[in-house]
């Protein structure tokens, strides 16, 4: 057992993608599936090295030799995780090249090497070739007369090893001995499809198209050796930010340069020339733990072009629809909320119900302003496009657009223009502090009372989630979303704008909790009230629902509401730097990671109160950088039903023994046995729990076979 009462978060988060990479190996998994898994595991490797193990190299550069919580320093950690990378990358290369290409190849599907080509596939490519690909490329010499080619983040690149046919002493001409190509991947697809016979889907690589036009393009030359590399650079935005500067073009800027930051991974065919590995890794400035050879292609994050190119369906998912909200199937959106809250968890309930909110709100004639926040935006929003549509509409529009939201600031700041140029208000936060809250209010002009009585009022509406105004990822991501119109939350969310707005400090909330301000406060009050109720004999217990634990102030207050006897269950889907089961520490805690079909993503925070349960959702989770570095809400549920709605779900969750990982206390994860009745898969059972709601609002809560009931 370690001495330390904290796992690396770094580590954890590799055993959470280990998690990723669990499913593309499941054969109980449909077979495109588990390719989009193992795309899903590359591009989740992409942004670690991008963002945490360049942050790692950072603080090694920087010369930080002090442990962190965990009882490593720096350069163990580099150790660590480069051990545990190399690991987890080799048992994805072995999988895909021993078990899935021949599951694949058994479907009709192939991705043909050059030799397997037939005479009209060569005939087709060398047109693609001529036609698409030639006039994209650009070789780059390596010599003392050329500076060393820049590499671009995650492009795959060919190195082609030269030979002259025909050298001579009088030609005036330089020659090259090594050239680099990056292959327009970004502008064509990686998997390029060629015919085949009815049932059957042939490609070939881009890379390989390439490669085996190489004599096309070298003319003079014969090429010993052409080999695909691919980099990956330090893409973390580092923004010195000033009251004074413009933050649109500071980000701007950051963005642009983000492709030249330092290279810290090189990932490369194994049958690259020793002596070009030597050079590129002296240039690039690389150690050996950041050098990833395989022997298949390199990279697989664009395994996700070939999962979208096989409409197979017997090789895929079965199709799940999202279940009706009742509450919200009628004409009028405002009259349903006026009645009562309304929650919805999607992907298991559309997404639409949302964007209908906005978009009535838009064209309601009554309606004078809408105030959002928005941290993730798509480019075709149809969020944004509705805001655009209200301010057309006259009404007073006020947006906060977070620019600093990772991989997401281009389109977000296309978004902030386009509302500008409309004439809505556009903020784009605090300085200091990113904006991941998400909430929407609007104001609605409206009549109350009767005859002489009958007066005009100002009703607030209110949306509050767990998760982004975001369409597309919302099909994937699972999130809960209140809609509510009580007084309470209207005057609170108007605090909020004006917060965001205007920096109006707030008076207290009536229901809202606010991060940085309020929220780790009320987090170790609430902990530590479970363990006094413990130790008074009274009921107590904790259930957190969370993207990722690693605050050290939290995991503290855990351990000793532990140590009193509180009950304490976790559902973590990715960092959790908490030891469960310790005994004298955890003994008492519980952690469970669910990696399935659809991102687990909603926060939830239970806690007993004496048995009277409450119940907040939330978009923080238990980090330092949520609590202390970001505007984040945490709101309670006040509706019974919804609340037992959501029991329902953690419940569910709880007792899944198909898709579930119990966390051990050396930071690894065993699969959870099924000992009694039927196996339970969480978002299957949810899929089906949601639908029977939707047809019966009790019936959902009937069937006990769907979760164990709450101790």
């Amino acid at each position: 057992m370690p001495n330390e009462p904290f796992v690396n978060r770094e580590l954890s988060w590799l055993e959470f993608n280990a998690r990723v990479l669990d499913e593309a190996v499941d054969t109980s998994v449909p077979l495109l599936e588990r390719v989009k898994f193992l795309s899903i595991f590359s591009s989740n490797l992409d942004e670690f090295f991008m963002v945490r193990y360049a942050g790692i190299w950072r603080q090694i550069d920087a010369g930080v030799v002090v442990p962190g919580p965990d009882g490593l320093p720096p350069r163990r950690v580099l150790e660590a995780v480069s051990r545990r990378v190399h690991a987890l990358v080799a048992e994805q290369h072995r999988a895909f090249l021993s078990v899935i290409l021949p599951e694949l190849r058994k479907h009709g599907v192939r991705i043909l090497r050059a030799d397997e080509l037939d005479s009209s596939h060569r005939e087709a490519l060398d047109d693609i070739f001529e036609r698409e690909i030639l006039p994209l490329l650009t070789p780059m010499a390596i010599d003392p007369g050329h500076p060393f080619p820049y590499l671009a983040n995650r492009a795959v690149c060919l190195v082609a090893e030269l030979e002259p046919t025909h050298p001579s002493d009088e030609d005036r001409l330089p020659q090259a001995k090594v050239c680099v190509l990056h292959t327009p991947a970004g502008i064509l697809p990686r998997f390029i499809r060629l015919s085949a016979p009815a049932g059957q889907h042939h490609f070939v690589l881009l890379e390989d198209a390439v490669r085996s036009h190489a004599a096309r393009l070298f003319t003079g030359y014969r090429v010993v050796s052409c080999t695909a590399i691919r980099v990956t650079r330090d893409a973390e935005l580092d923004l010195a930010e000033n009251a004074a500067e413009d933050l649109l073009s500071t980000i701007e800027d950051a963005v642009r340069n983000r492709r030249m930051g330092a290279a810290v991974r090189l990932q490369y065919e194994r049958r690259l020339p020793e002596a070009i590995l030597g050079a590129l890794t002296k240039e690039l400035e690389l150690e050996p733990a950041d050098l990833y050879p395989s022997d298949g292609p390199t990279g697989l994050t664009d395994l996700i072009q070939l999962y979208a190119a096989l409409d197979i369906p017997e090789l895929r998912d079965p199709v799940w629809q999202p279940a009706p909200e009742p509450d919200l199937e009628v004409p009028d959106l405002f009259g349903a909320i006026r009645a009562g809250d309304v929650l919805v968890h999607h992907p298991y309930q559309d997404f639409a119900y949302v964007h209908r909110f906005v978009q009535a709100a838009a064209e309601d004639p009554e309606v004078l302003a809408i105030k959002m926040t928005l941290y993730r935006v798509s480019g075709d929003s149809p969020i944004g496009q509705a805001l655009e549509h209200a301010v057309r509409m006259g009404k007073e529009v006020a947006v906060l657009v977070e620019l600093r939201a990772r991989f997401s600031e281009e389109a977000n700041i296309a978004w902030a223009r386009r509302l500008e140029a409309q004439g809505a208000h556009v903020v784009y936060g605090i300085g200091g502090f990113k904006t991941h809250c998400k909430a929407t209010l609007v104001v609605r002009r409206e009549k109350e009372g009767v005859g002489r009585h009958q007066k005009t009022v100002l009703r607030r509406y209110c949306h509050l989630g767990t998760g982004n105004y975001n369409h597309q990822s919302a099909r994937l991501y699972t999130d809960l979303g209140l809609f509510t119109c009580r007084a309470g939350f209207g005057e609170d969310l108007t605090h909020l704008f004006n917060l965001l707005t205007g920096y109006v400090q707030p008076p207290a909330f009536q229901h809202l909790v606010l991060a940085p301000t309020q929220m780790v406060a009320w987090l170790l009050r609430l902990i530590a009230r479970e363990a006094d109720a413990a130790r008074a004999g009274k009921p107590c217990g904790i259930t957190a629902k969370l993207n990722a634990l690693a605050d050290a102030r939290v995991i503290q207050e855990l351990y000793r509401a532990s140590e009193a006897g509180v009950p304490i269950q976790l559902i973590i889907r990715g960092i959790c730097c908490l030891r469960p089961g310790v005994p004298g520490l955890s003994e008492n805690i519980r952690v469970i990671r669910i990696v399935d079909r659809y991102l687990e993503h909603a926060r939830v925070y239970r806690f007993e109160s004496g048995g009277r349960p409450e119940y907040y959702l939330s978009s923080a989770d238990w980090m330092p950088r949520n609590l202390n570095g970001r505007i984040e809400i945490a709101f309670p549920l006040l509706d019974p039903i919804q609340c037992r709605r959501v029991q329902e779900m953690l419940d569910i969750q709880l007792a899944d023994t198909q898709k579930a990982r119990e966390l051990l206390p050396d930071g690894s994860s065993a699969r959870v046995p099924c000992t009694v009745g039927e196996p339970v898969r969480a978002q299957e059972r949810l899929m089906l729990v949601t639908h029977a709601h939707g047809k019966d609002a009790e019936a959902a809560f009937e069937p006990a076979q769907f979760f164990k009931p709450h101790a």
